[in-house]
């Protein structure tokens, strides 16, 4: 699901700023290519492409902006820190949306927002401990659902741009973090890393959130 609103490739910076109750996204367009930097103006320490390894349109949230540089919650940035891009209304598409999410580790809740209204609450597994659930600004990279995600993982997957630092040395699964649904129990702490919710909120939450959407995990 794409986000709400779209602005044209004469778009300016000035234009990031966060309108009330939403949040600013870029996609690579079509073709392009961007540079993913360190820090505004540092080193370059990834070439993005216009779709992600899972074939997604490549989105990221807007989560900082200094002049024409924008913070984004990218997979290929490290230690789960904001990349940074240089704006180019030629290569990167600005679009708006409304939805977000806040999860909490500490109540093992995630909460779904449109704009300023919080439209439901449900309880999530977190990451047990020595494989935690690690807390800070992410965003959707990917959606992905139907015998592909295998049994695992519930009715569906949303990927999200962060990283699980701390796995079993014989885990297989990768290192990205995800929401994903689970046919078993929830609310407690018992995942490498993901969120887990109940197969029906999460078929509520694929349908809602757009690729790029806000991920909030806090404490």
């Amino acid at each position: 699901m794409l986000a709400a609103a779209l602005a044209g490739p004469g778009c300016t910076p000035a234009q990031f700023a966060k309108r009330s109750g939403s949040y600013a996204l870029v996609q690579v367009r079509p073709g392009a290519k961007v540079d993913l930097h360190a820090k505004p103006g540092g080193r370059v320490v990834a070439r993005i492409a216009s779709h992600t390894e899972f074939g997604s349109n490549q989105a990221f949230w807007v989560a900082e902006r200094r002049g024409r540089w924008l913070g984004v919650t990218s997979s290929a940035a490290h230690g789960n820190r904001l990349g940074w891009i240089a704006y180019n209304p030629l290569e990167l598409r600005l679009l708006f949306t409304q939805w977000s999410v806040r999860a909490s580790l500490s109540r093992r809740e995630l909460v779904v927002s449109y704009g300023n209204r919080v439209l439901r609450r449900f309880p999530v597994t977190i990451g047990a401990s020595g494989t935690d659930t690690p807390a800070g600004r992410f965003s959707v990279t990917d959606a992905l659902a139907g015998r592909g995600v295998g049994p695992w993982y519930g009715c569906c997957v949303l990927a999200l741009s962060g990283h699980q630092a701390s796995l079993p040395s014989d885990w297989i699964g990768g290192d990205r973090i995800a929401i994903h649904g689970t046919p078993g129990p929830v609310g407690g702490a018992a995942s490498h890393g993901c969120l887990r919710a109940s197969n029906l909120d999460m078929t509520y939450l694929f349908a809602k959130l757009p690729i790029g959407a806000p991920v909030t995990i806090t404490r």
